[in-house]
């Protein structure tokens, strides 16, 4: 793993946490991902402003990243509508993104009704569903990494993650970068 792909997954996962200390049931919350080294160039001031050991790890790694959570997003009826309203400044290195979701096995996908009002009921009575969080990040270099985190496993040692996990949700936040 790089120290680029290292900052981003230390960086999704502790939006990840931050997410799952608020607890469940929350909306989509999104982020700006900067790297704090450039940010406490661009404003020395920051230094005092950043917990301590943030700006430590700026001198230490130049490719630490700092996730800052955006307040007023958009009106949006679904998270495509959403994530098409939002770009970044250049300023950005990246973005990421909380949101929670039903899966259930693909057999029982096959068996959904067409009618989404219907399909949302199949979805929240069915036996075998799970609930998930999922925290997606992606950085305009390309590099990206996704931790999920099941409501049935709900602890920090059960958070699963990899780099396409959710490579629909990636690509997404990669379109906002663009």
């Amino acid at each position: 793993m790089t120290p680029r792909e290292r900052s981003l997954t230390m960086a999704v996962i502790e939006i990840e946490q931050h997410s799952a200390a608020a607890g469940w049931d929350a909306p989509v919350s999104v982020f700006a991902l900067i790297r704090t080294a450039d940010a406490l160039a661009d404003n020395p001031a920051l230094a005092g402003e950043f917990p301590p050991e943030v700006v430590a790890a700026a001198r230490h790694d130049p490719e630490h990243l700092t996730s800052i959570e955006q307040d007023g997003l958009p009106e949006s009826t679904n998270l495509e509508e959403l994530l098409a309203q939002l770009a970044w400044p250049e300023t950005v290195a990246g973005a990421a993104i909380v949101v929670e979701r039903i899966v259930v096995p693909p057999e029982a996908e096959a068996n959904m009704p067409q009618d989404p009002d219907a399909g949302v009921d199949y979805l929240m009575n069915h036996p075998d569903r799970q609930d998930v969080r999922i925290a997606a990040g992606r950085l305009r270099t390309g590099e990206s990494w996704c931790a999920l985190r099941s409501r049935a496993n709900d602890n920090d040692d059960a958070v699963a993650g990899g780099p396409d996990a959710v490579p629909g949700l990636v690509e997404a936040l990669a379109a906002t970068l663009r």
